[in-house]
């Protein structure tokens, strides 16, 4: 089971408690959550990169042209 641990800065003392069902259940659909997000910006990425190739195809620059340009 998970558990979380509570650290009482005033005092130091630190507990291990473990993790209701409801908790566990918030953790899932937060980590669910950020796989999406992650999953979409890695796909904008990848549109992004297609759409900067296809530009530069278009102008006729190679990409280490444009690294040049950009430096």
């Amino acid at each position: 089971m998970s558990n979380k641990i509570i650290v009482d800065c005033s005092t130091g003392e630190v507990q291990e408690i473990a993790l209701t069902a409801e908790e566990i259940a918030e953790r899932e659909v937060m980590a669910e959550q950020y796989a999406t997000q992650k999953a979409e910006e890695e796909a904008q990425k990848a549109a992004d990169a297609i759409a900067k190739s296809a530009l530069l195809k278009k102008l006729g620059i190679t990409e280490a042209e444009a690294r040049l340009l950009l430096s």
